[in-house]
């Protein structure tokens, strides 16, 4: 299945939401822009594996479970 940037930026912001955190926070918390957040959560860019990892880190989880929700998000 190909990776869509759109539902992962859709489980970002869900997953963000669900901590009740701003994407000020989460920003601050995995060290990239709050605009590029705002993007990636737009679907506007698509965020590299480093940046995945970052904001999985920021969200308390192992990128290999941001991974498992994005992928559950697809199918």
């Amino acid at each position: 299945m190909p990776y869509d940037r759109v539902i992962a930026g859709k489980v970002i912001r869900k997953l963000r939401r669900e901590k009740g955190i701003t994407q000020e926070t989460l920003s601050g918390l995995s060290g990239i822009a709050r605009s590029y957040l705002a993007m990636i959560e737009t679907g506007a860019k698509t965020a590299n594996v480093e940046t995945l990892w970052k904001i999985a880190e920021a969200l308390g989880m192992p990128l290999s479970r941001l991974i498992e929700k994005i992928e559950a998000e697809t199918k």
